[in-house]
Protein backbone atom coordinates (compact mmCIF):
# COMPACT_ATOMS: atom_id res chain seq x y z
CA UNK A 1 0.00 0.00 0.00
CA UNK A 2 1.40 3.48 -1.03
CA UNK A 3 2.00 5.47 2.23
CA UNK A 4 -0.12 8.81 2.58
CA UNK A 5 2.06 11.95 3.13
CA UNK A 6 0.12 14.15 5.53
CA UNK A 7 0.76 17.95 5.12
CA UNK A 8 -0.02 21.19 6.65
CA UNK A 9 -4.19 21.73 6.35
CA UNK A 10 -4.79 25.32 6.78
CA UNK A 11 -8.60 26.84 7.01
CA UNK A 12 -9.43 30.35 6.85
CA UNK A 13 -13.21 32.11 7.64
CA UNK A 14 -14.79 33.99 4.89
CA UNK A 15 -14.51 37.57 5.92
CA UNK A 16 -18.46 37.91 5.21
CA UNK A 17 -20.54 38.12 8.94
CA UNK A 18 -20.93 35.41 10.98
CA UNK A 19 -24.51 35.03 11.81
CA UNK A 20 -25.59 31.86 12.21
CA UNK A 21 -28.19 32.33 9.84
CA UNK A 22 -26.18 32.43 6.95
CA UNK A 23 -22.67 30.52 8.83
CA UNK A 24 -22.82 27.34 10.02
CA UNK A 25 -20.80 27.26 13.51
CA UNK A 26 -17.60 26.80 13.26
CA UNK A 27 -15.87 23.42 12.87
CA UNK A 28 -13.02 21.44 12.84
CA UNK A 29 -12.03 21.34 8.86
CA UNK A 30 -11.11 17.33 7.58
CA UNK A 31 -7.20 17.04 7.46
CA UNK A 32 -6.06 17.35 3.77
CA UNK A 33 -3.68 14.48 2.59
CA UNK A 34 -1.10 14.77 -0.30
CA UNK A 35 -1.70 10.98 -1.97
CA UNK A 36 0.91 9.55 -4.54
CA UNK A 37 0.56 10.51 -8.14
CA UNK A 38 0.23 6.95 -10.72
CA UNK A 39 1.47 9.60 -13.19
CA UNK A 40 5.03 10.40 -14.49
CA UNK A 41 7.31 13.31 -15.51
CA UNK A 42 5.65 15.49 -18.48
CA UNK A 43 2.32 15.02 -17.53
CA UNK A 44 -0.71 17.75 -17.34
CA UNK A 45 -4.46 18.14 -17.89
CA UNK A 46 -5.97 15.79 -15.29
CA UNK A 47 -9.23 14.25 -14.89
CA UNK A 48 -11.18 12.40 -11.93
CA UNK A 49 -14.17 10.49 -12.58
CA UNK A 50 -15.90 8.26 -10.13
CA UNK A 51 -18.40 5.30 -11.43
CA UNK A 52 -21.80 4.30 -9.21
CA UNK A 53 -19.86 1.18 -7.68
CA UNK A 54 -17.37 4.04 -6.00
CA UNK A 55 -14.77 2.92 -8.69
CA UNK A 56 -11.97 6.54 -8.62
CA UNK A 57 -10.39 6.96 -12.24
CA UNK A 58 -7.53 8.98 -13.24
CA UNK A 59 -6.68 10.33 -16.41
CA UNK A 60 -4.27 12.65 -17.73
CA UNK A 61 -2.23 13.55 -21.47
CA UNK A 62 1.59 12.24 -21.40
CA UNK A 63 3.78 13.93 -23.48
CA UNK A 64 6.82 12.12 -25.28
CA UNK A 65 8.69 13.84 -27.59
CA UNK A 66 6.11 15.09 -30.70
CA UNK A 67 3.65 12.25 -29.61
CA UNK A 68 0.66 12.57 -26.54
CA UNK A 69 -0.77 10.15 -24.62
CA UNK A 70 -3.94 9.77 -22.85
CA UNK A 71 -3.69 7.44 -20.21
CA UNK A 72 -5.51 6.32 -17.20
CA UNK A 73 -5.31 4.33 -13.63
CA UNK A 74 -7.98 3.13 -11.22
CA UNK A 75 -7.94 3.76 -7.29
CA UNK A 76 -7.80 0.06 -5.89
CA UNK A 77 -7.48 -0.35 -2.21
CA UNK A 78 -5.48 2.98 -1.71
CA UNK A 79 -2.99 2.26 -4.44
CA UNK A 80 -3.55 3.45 -7.89
CA UNK A 81 -3.29 1.10 -10.91
CA UNK A 82 -0.42 0.47 -13.35
CA UNK A 83 -1.03 3.06 -15.91
CA UNK A 84 -3.04 2.04 -19.42
CA UNK A 85 -2.44 3.85 -22.56
CA UNK A 86 -6.05 4.53 -24.29
CA UNK A 87 -5.06 6.39 -27.22
CA UNK A 88 -2.31 8.03 -28.60
CA UNK A 89 -1.00 10.33 -31.08
CA UNK A 90 1.37 13.00 -32.87
CA UNK A 91 -1.41 15.32 -34.14
CA UNK A 92 -3.54 15.84 -30.95
CA UNK A 93 -4.65 19.49 -30.61
CA UNK A 94 -3.24 19.55 -26.20
CA UNK A 95 -4.68 22.55 -24.76
CA UNK A 96 -4.72 23.09 -20.98
CA UNK A 97 -8.74 23.78 -20.48
CA UNK A 98 -9.97 21.69 -23.24
CA UNK A 99 -9.01 18.48 -21.48
CA UNK A 100 -10.11 14.89 -22.33
CA UNK A 101 -12.66 13.41 -20.24
CA UNK A 102 -13.39 9.47 -19.50
CA UNK A 103 -16.65 8.01 -18.22
CA UNK A 104 -17.87 4.56 -16.85
CA UNK A 105 -21.30 2.79 -16.39
CA UNK A 106 -19.78 0.32 -13.43
CA UNK A 107 -20.61 -2.46 -15.35
CA UNK A 108 -17.12 -2.56 -17.30
CA UNK A 109 -18.31 0.17 -20.36
CA UNK A 110 -16.07 2.85 -20.49
CA UNK A 111 -15.60 6.29 -22.89
CA UNK A 112 -12.90 8.74 -22.96
CA UNK A 113 -12.56 11.60 -25.30
CA UNK A 114 -9.79 13.38 -27.16
CA UNK A 115 -9.30 16.37 -29.58
CA UNK A 116 -7.12 15.75 -32.97
CA UNK A 117 -6.09 17.95 -35.38
CA UNK A 118 -8.09 18.46 -38.84
CA UNK A 119 -5.93 20.78 -40.47
CA UNK A 120 -3.53 23.09 -40.24
CA UNK A 121 -5.01 25.82 -38.47
CA UNK A 122 -4.71 26.34 -35.21
CA UNK A 123 -8.04 26.09 -34.07
CA UNK A 124 -9.12 23.37 -36.47
CA UNK A 125 -9.67 19.83 -34.86
CA UNK A 126 -12.10 17.23 -34.28
CA UNK A 127 -13.59 14.87 -31.07
CA UNK A 128 -12.47 11.63 -31.28
CA UNK A 129 -14.44 8.70 -29.26
CA UNK A 130 -12.61 5.75 -27.71
CA UNK A 131 -14.62 3.10 -25.53
CA UNK A 132 -13.74 0.17 -23.49
CA UNK A 133 -15.76 -2.79 -22.47
CA UNK A 134 -13.37 -4.60 -20.38
CA UNK A 135 -13.18 -2.13 -18.03
CA UNK A 136 -10.30 0.27 -20.09
CA UNK A 137 -7.98 -2.90 -20.86
CA UNK A 138 -8.70 -2.78 -24.50
CA UNK A 139 -10.40 0.12 -26.36
CA UNK A 140 -11.82 0.27 -29.68
CA UNK A 141 -10.97 2.32 -32.51
CA UNK A 142 -11.61 5.38 -32.31
CA UNK A 143 -14.77 7.58 -33.70
CA UNK A 144 -16.01 11.21 -34.90
CA UNK A 145 -18.19 12.90 -32.04
CA UNK A 146 -18.93 15.84 -34.74
CA UNK A 147 -19.74 14.01 -38.04
CA UNK A 148 -20.13 17.49 -39.64
CA UNK A 149 -16.70 17.28 -41.36
CA UNK A 150 -15.71 20.95 -41.16
CA UNK A 151 -12.33 21.81 -40.51
CA UNK A 152 -13.28 24.42 -37.17
CA UNK A 153 -13.26 24.17 -33.59
CA UNK A 154 -15.33 21.13 -31.65
CA UNK A 155 -14.30 20.70 -27.99
CA UNK A 156 -14.93 21.35 -24.05
CA UNK A 157 -16.67 18.16 -23.68
CA UNK A 158 -18.75 16.83 -21.20
CA UNK A 159 -19.73 12.90 -20.93
CA UNK A 160 -21.91 11.26 -17.91
CA UNK A 161 -22.98 7.67 -17.94
CA UNK A 162 -27.50 7.76 -18.74
CA UNK A 163 -29.70 4.63 -19.10
CA UNK A 164 -27.88 1.84 -20.90
CA UNK A 165 -25.24 4.36 -23.34
CA UNK A 166 -23.71 7.88 -22.31
CA UNK A 167 -24.71 11.27 -23.05
CA UNK A 168 -22.29 14.16 -24.14
CA UNK A 169 -22.62 17.89 -25.04
CA UNK A 170 -19.47 19.67 -26.57
CA UNK A 171 -18.88 23.04 -28.22
CA UNK A 172 -19.50 23.30 -32.11
CA UNK A 173 -17.95 25.46 -34.24
CA UNK A 174 -19.02 24.42 -37.59
CA UNK A 175 -20.90 27.19 -38.16
CA UNK A 176 -17.62 29.54 -38.39
CA UNK A 177 -16.04 27.15 -41.02
CA UNK A 178 -16.72 29.73 -43.49
CA UNK A 179 -15.54 32.74 -41.81
CA UNK A 180 -12.40 33.93 -41.21
CA UNK A 181 -11.82 32.83 -37.76
CA UNK A 182 -8.63 30.67 -37.81
CA UNK A 183 -6.33 33.19 -35.79
CA UNK A 184 -7.84 32.23 -32.55
CA UNK A 185 -11.10 32.51 -30.50
CA UNK A 186 -11.26 36.54 -30.40
CA UNK A 187 -11.20 36.20 -34.33
CA UNK A 188 -14.19 33.82 -34.25
CA UNK A 189 -16.94 35.81 -36.80
CA UNK A 190 -19.39 32.68 -37.12
CA UNK A 191 -21.15 31.73 -34.28
CA UNK A 192 -20.20 28.81 -31.45
CA UNK A 193 -22.87 26.05 -31.16
CA UNK A 194 -23.47 23.87 -28.10
CA UNK A 195 -24.43 20.28 -29.13
CA UNK A 196 -25.26 17.15 -27.46
CA UNK A 197 -25.98 13.22 -28.29
CA UNK A 198 -27.01 10.42 -26.79
CA UNK A 199 -24.22 7.51 -27.36
CA UNK A 200 -24.85 3.82 -26.70
CA UNK A 201 -22.04 2.05 -24.41
CA UNK A 202 -19.71 1.62 -27.29
CA UNK A 203 -19.82 4.98 -28.13
CA UNK A 204 -21.78 5.25 -30.85
CA UNK A 205 -24.03 7.87 -31.64
CA UNK A 206 -27.83 7.28 -31.24
CA UNK A 207 -29.80 10.59 -31.48
CA UNK A 208 -28.07 14.71 -31.88
CA UNK A 209 -29.94 17.89 -31.19
CA UNK A 210 -28.15 21.59 -31.45
CA UNK A 211 -29.45 23.08 -28.10
CA UNK A 212 -28.39 26.38 -28.37
CA UNK A 213 -27.37 28.36 -31.31
CA UNK A 214 -25.23 31.11 -30.53
CA UNK A 215 -22.84 30.58 -27.21
CA UNK A 216 -19.49 32.00 -26.09
CA UNK A 217 -16.73 30.67 -28.05
CA UNK A 218 -14.45 28.27 -25.05
CA UNK A 219 -15.84 27.73 -21.95
CA UNK A 220 -16.27 24.05 -20.48
CA UNK A 221 -20.03 22.93 -20.76
CA UNK A 222 -21.16 20.42 -17.56
CA UNK A 223 -23.71 17.88 -17.82
CA UNK A 224 -25.72 16.10 -15.17
CA UNK A 225 -28.66 13.39 -15.20
CA UNK A 226 -31.28 14.76 -12.94
CA UNK A 227 -34.64 12.58 -12.34
CA UNK A 228 -36.50 14.61 -14.89
CA UNK A 229 -33.37 13.89 -17.58
CA UNK A 230 -30.53 15.64 -18.68
CA UNK A 231 -29.54 19.02 -18.17
CA UNK A 232 -26.62 21.02 -19.86
CA UNK A 233 -25.26 24.01 -18.28
CA UNK A 234 -23.16 26.69 -20.62
CA UNK A 235 -21.73 29.87 -20.55
CA UNK A 236 -23.91 31.61 -23.12
CA UNK A 237 -23.61 34.41 -25.11
CA UNK A 238 -26.14 37.35 -26.16
CA UNK A 239 -26.13 40.36 -29.51
CA UNK A 240 -25.19 42.73 -25.88
CA UNK A 241 -22.16 40.10 -25.22
CA UNK A 242 -23.47 39.28 -22.30
CA UNK A 243 -21.51 35.95 -21.27
CA UNK A 244 -24.07 34.76 -18.59
CA UNK A 245 -24.97 30.99 -17.44
CA UNK A 246 -27.38 29.11 -19.24
CA UNK A 247 -29.41 25.85 -18.91
CA UNK A 248 -31.26 23.38 -21.03
CA UNK A 249 -33.38 20.39 -20.13
CA UNK A 250 -34.48 17.50 -21.63
CA UNK A 251 -38.17 17.27 -20.70
CA UNK A 252 -39.87 14.41 -22.13
CA UNK A 253 -37.94 14.05 -25.31
CA UNK A 254 -38.04 17.29 -26.12
CA UNK A 255 -35.19 20.24 -25.16
CA UNK A 256 -36.26 23.44 -23.36
CA UNK A 257 -35.33 26.95 -24.73
CA UNK A 258 -31.96 28.15 -22.73
CA UNK A 259 -32.34 30.31 -19.84
CA UNK A 260 -30.44 31.92 -17.62
CA UNK A 261 -29.61 30.14 -14.14
CA UNK A 262 -29.03 33.87 -13.30
CA UNK A 263 -28.62 37.06 -14.36
CA UNK A 264 -24.99 38.18 -13.37
CA UNK A 265 -24.88 40.47 -16.66
CA UNK A 266 -21.36 39.91 -17.33
CA UNK A 267 -20.41 41.99 -20.16
CA UNK A 268 -17.21 40.81 -21.97
CA UNK A 269 -16.14 40.98 -25.37
CA UNK A 270 -13.65 37.77 -25.51
CA UNK A 271 -14.58 34.48 -23.98
CA UNK A 272 -13.26 34.09 -20.35
CA UNK A 273 -12.08 30.58 -20.41
CA UNK A 274 -13.81 29.79 -17.37
CA UNK A 275 -16.68 26.93 -17.67
CA UNK A 276 -19.19 25.99 -15.06
CA UNK A 277 -19.24 22.53 -13.28
CA UNK A 278 -23.29 20.82 -11.87
CA UNK A 279 -23.99 17.57 -10.04
CA UNK A 280 -27.34 16.27 -9.26
CA UNK A 281 -28.45 13.57 -6.84
CA UNK A 282 -32.49 12.77 -8.03
CA UNK A 283 -34.10 16.31 -9.40
CA UNK A 284 -31.65 18.19 -6.15
CA UNK A 285 -28.92 19.94 -8.74
CA UNK A 286 -26.33 22.26 -7.98
CA UNK A 287 -24.40 24.42 -10.35
CA UNK A 288 -20.88 26.20 -9.53
CA UNK A 289 -19.78 29.22 -11.70
CA UNK A 290 -17.32 32.19 -11.87
CA UNK A 291 -18.30 35.86 -13.05
CA UNK A 292 -16.53 39.39 -13.23
CA UNK A 293 -19.58 41.38 -13.68
CA UNK A 294 -18.05 45.15 -13.38
CA UNK A 295 -14.67 43.94 -13.08
CA UNK A 296 -15.16 42.54 -9.51
CA UNK A 297 -14.40 38.47 -9.52
CA UNK A 298 -17.24 35.97 -8.03
CA UNK A 299 -17.69 32.40 -7.54
CA UNK A 300 -21.44 31.37 -7.31
CA UNK A 301 -23.26 28.36 -6.53
CA UNK A 302 -26.88 27.98 -6.76
CA UNK A 303 -29.38 25.23 -5.60
CA UNK A 304 -32.27 23.99 -7.29
CA UNK A 305 -34.96 21.30 -5.78
CA UNK A 306 -37.28 20.85 -9.32
CA UNK A 307 -34.11 19.25 -11.79
CA UNK A 308 -33.64 22.47 -12.81
CA UNK A 309 -36.13 23.87 -13.43
CA UNK A 310 -35.86 27.05 -11.06
CA UNK A 311 -33.47 28.02 -8.84
CA UNK A 312 -32.58 29.34 -5.17
CA UNK A 313 -30.56 32.46 -4.70
CA UNK A 314 -27.18 32.56 -5.38
CA UNK A 315 -24.61 32.15 -2.84
CA UNK A 316 -21.28 33.38 -3.23
CA UNK A 317 -18.13 32.11 -2.14
CA UNK A 318 -14.91 32.75 -2.88
CA UNK A 319 -12.66 35.57 -0.60
CA UNK A 320 -12.04 38.41 -3.25
CA UNK A 321 -9.19 37.14 -5.56
CA UNK A 322 -11.11 34.55 -7.18
CA UNK A 323 -9.49 33.41 -11.11
CA UNK A 324 -12.35 30.65 -11.00
CA UNK A 325 -11.70 27.35 -12.61
CA UNK A 326 -14.23 25.76 -10.71
CA UNK A 327 -15.40 22.02 -9.50
CA UNK A 328 -18.23 20.71 -7.91
CA UNK A 329 -19.54 17.12 -6.32
CA UNK A 330 -22.96 16.83 -4.11
CA UNK A 331 -22.08 15.32 -0.93
CA UNK A 332 -25.74 15.15 -0.46
CA UNK A 333 -28.90 16.20 -1.92
CA UNK A 334 -28.93 19.80 0.01
CA UNK A 335 -24.98 20.17 0.36
CA UNK A 336 -22.55 20.31 -2.29
CA UNK A 337 -18.61 20.72 -1.81
CA UNK A 338 -17.07 23.18 -4.38
CA UNK A 339 -13.68 23.57 -5.58
CA UNK A 340 -12.05 26.85 -7.19
CA UNK A 341 -8.48 28.91 -7.56
CA UNK A 342 -8.31 31.39 -4.95
CA UNK A 343 -5.46 33.36 -6.88
CA UNK A 344 -2.72 30.86 -7.22
CA UNK A 345 -4.85 28.86 -4.03
CA UNK A 346 -6.93 25.70 -4.36
CA UNK A 347 -9.63 26.65 -2.38
CA UNK A 348 -12.79 24.22 -1.02
CA UNK A 349 -16.10 25.10 1.07
CA UNK A 350 -18.91 22.82 1.90
CA UNK A 351 -22.49 24.75 1.17
CA UNK A 352 -25.71 24.09 1.86
CA UNK A 353 -28.58 24.50 -0.14
CA UNK A 354 -30.50 26.70 2.72
CA UNK A 355 -27.61 29.63 1.96
CA UNK A 356 -25.01 28.49 4.59
CA UNK A 357 -21.64 27.76 4.33
CA UNK A 358 -18.66 26.27 6.46
CA UNK A 359 -15.06 27.33 7.04
CA UNK A 360 -13.21 26.84 3.47
CA UNK A 361 -10.05 24.94 3.57
CA UNK A 362 -6.75 25.30 1.43
CA UNK A 363 -6.41 22.08 -0.59
CA UNK A 364 -2.74 23.18 -1.91
CA UNK A 365 -1.28 25.90 -3.20
CA UNK A 366 -0.82 25.64 -7.73
CA UNK A 367 -0.46 28.67 -10.75
CA UNK A 368 -2.36 31.50 -12.02
CA UNK A 369 -0.70 30.05 -14.76
CA UNK A 370 -2.73 28.24 -17.73
CA UNK A 371 0.12 25.76 -17.63
CA UNK A 372 -1.66 25.22 -13.66
CA UNK A 373 -4.96 23.83 -15.84
CA UNK A 374 -8.08 23.55 -14.48
CA UNK A 375 -8.19 21.44 -10.64
CA UNK A 376 -10.09 18.46 -10.46
CA UNK A 377 -12.62 17.19 -7.68
CA UNK A 378 -14.63 13.48 -7.07
CA UNK A 379 -16.17 12.17 -4.66
CA UNK A 380 -16.04 8.17 -3.64
CA UNK A 381 -17.77 7.21 -0.39
CA UNK A 382 -16.81 9.37 2.16
CA UNK A 383 -13.48 9.97 0.08
CA UNK A 384 -12.67 13.27 -1.82
CA UNK A 385 -9.95 13.24 -4.38
CA UNK A 386 -8.49 16.51 -5.68
CA UNK A 387 -5.94 16.64 -8.66
CA UNK A 388 -3.87 19.32 -10.21
CA UNK A 389 -1.23 20.05 -12.71
CA UNK A 390 2.14 20.90 -10.78
CA UNK A 391 3.87 23.47 -13.57
CA UNK A 392 7.09 23.54 -12.67
CA UNK A 393 7.81 19.76 -11.73
CA UNK A 394 5.03 19.14 -15.15
CA UNK A 395 3.53 15.98 -13.35
CA UNK A 396 -0.24 15.57 -11.52
CA UNK A 397 -0.90 16.26 -7.92
CA UNK A 398 -3.48 14.39 -5.51
CA UNK A 399 -4.91 15.24 -2.43
CA UNK A 400 -7.49 13.83 -0.48
CA UNK A 401 -10.21 14.72 2.52
CA UNK A 402 -13.31 13.49 4.14
CA UNK A 403 -16.85 14.11 2.66
CA UNK A 404 -18.18 14.96 6.65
Amino acid sequence: MKQFLTVLMLAGFFAACTDSRNEKQAEVPAAVKMINSPAADSCAEPYLFTDKNGMIYLSWVEKKGKEAELKFSSLVNEQWSEPTTIAAGKNWFVNWADYPLMAGDGNGNIIAHYLEKSDTAKFTYDIKMVASADSGRTWNNAMLLNEDNKKAEHGFVSIVPYKDGFFACWLDGRKTASEESHAGHDGHHGEMTVRAAKLDKSGKKINEWELDGRVCDCCQTTAAITSSGPVVIYRDRSDEEIRDMSIVRLINGQWTSPEAIHTDNWKINACPVNGPRADAIGNNLAIAWFSMPGKKAEVKVVFSNDGGASFGTPIRLDEGNSIGRVDLVMLDSLTALVSWMEGGNIKAVKVHSDGSKEPSIMIASSSEKRSGGFPQMTKSGNRIIFAWTDDIKKTIRLAQTSAR
